[in-house]
């Protein structure tokens, strides 16, 4: 059975922009897209109210996923679109559902003024625990955000992709991510950006200044782990420009700056199966919070 691309739907603004992102990425992997709509169960004395009575719920159940299917299908040709429908609690029904999916793609509300995402709690939980990939696109993502202006300086679809960001943490490099990563690129045919922020050892943290010769060997060692980890994917997509990118600084405030010229960021979450901890790791949790392009999550153990 073929993997499908998922997407979180509810109606809102946000979910709409995440189905339309869904379909264009469905027809790049040749995939088909998937509507989930979630409806949860409510009290049945609140269930009984003139607003959340059978009439609103067939409206929620049946008439919102039908027409953004159709809507798809009319705007994104020759992609196949499928709706279902699912109760339970929405987080926990999103990840579910995310288990069957190549990857699960959610809508974020953009933050007002400035780039960026406002990501719920729900989105924050699938993100969380989901251990396929998850996309989260902000409201009001347009086709030609992903790509670079036309040579008169007009945003069409028309003109090439933007590069695809990588966050890389040399460290603790993983296969799932950087496959990820390496086959968006090709998929979008652009330079795959692969960041690496780098900070210095924890004695410098109070006060102790780096000296220059000591800052430039620091750099050169980083730089040097950062080309390595990336050589055998070099050999496995030889038609992939990769651009490296090895800086003193903060890894999030690299991969947010990063964004603005990205078509795509991907980063990575670790799996942690324990109820206690943090599930999200602090780089992941800012740029999921400030890029201004998709973001994807890859969760790999």
């Amino acid at each position: 059975m073929p993997r499908t691309i998922t997407v979180g739907l509810d109606g809102s603004p946000e979910s709409r922009s995440a189905s339309e992102w869904a379909a264009r990425e469905a027809k790049l992997r040749g995939l088909p897209v998937k509507l989930v709509q979630v409806w949860e169960p409510v009290p049945e004395p609140t269930a009984q109210a003139p607003l959340l009575g059978a009439e609103t719920q067939q409206h929620w159940t049946e008439r919102v996923p039908r027409e953004a299917a159709q809507g798809l299908r009319l705007r994104h040709p020759g992609v196949e679109v499928t709706t279902e429908h699912v109760t339970g609690r929405p987080a926990e029904a999103l990840v579910r559902a995310a288990q069957d999916a190549a990857l699960l793609v959610l809508g974020s509300r953009g933050l007002s003024g400035i780039g960026g995402f406002l990501v719920g709690s729900v989105g924050l939980a699938v993100v969380a625990y989901a251990e396929r990939p998850v996309v989260l696109v902000r409201a009001g993502e347009q086709a030609t955000d992903a790509h670079e202006m036309d040579p008169v300086g007009i945003p069409s679809t028309a003109a090439p992709f933007r590069p695809v960001v990588l966050g890389l943490d040399v460290g603790r490099p993983d296969e799932a991510l950087l496959g990820f990563a390496f086959d968006a690129a090709a998929r979008r045919n652009v330079p795959l950006r692969v960041v690496h922020g780098w900070n210095p050892p924890p004695y410098y943290a109070y006060g102790m200044a780096l000296e220059p010769a000591v800052e430039r060997e620091m750099a050169k060692g980083d730089a040097v782990m950062v080309t390595e980890v990336l050589r055998p994917w070099r050999q496995k997509y030889p038609d992939v420009e990769v651009i490296e990118q090895s800086h003193y600084g903060s890894p999030s405030t690299l991969l947010i700056d990063a964004s603005r010229e990205a078509s795509l960021v991907v980063v990575g979450r670790r799996i942690r199966r324990s109820s206690v901890g943090a599930h999200i790791g602090p780089v992941t949790h800012a740029v999921l919070h400030h890029a201004t392009a998709p973001v994807a999550v890859v969760a790999h153990d």
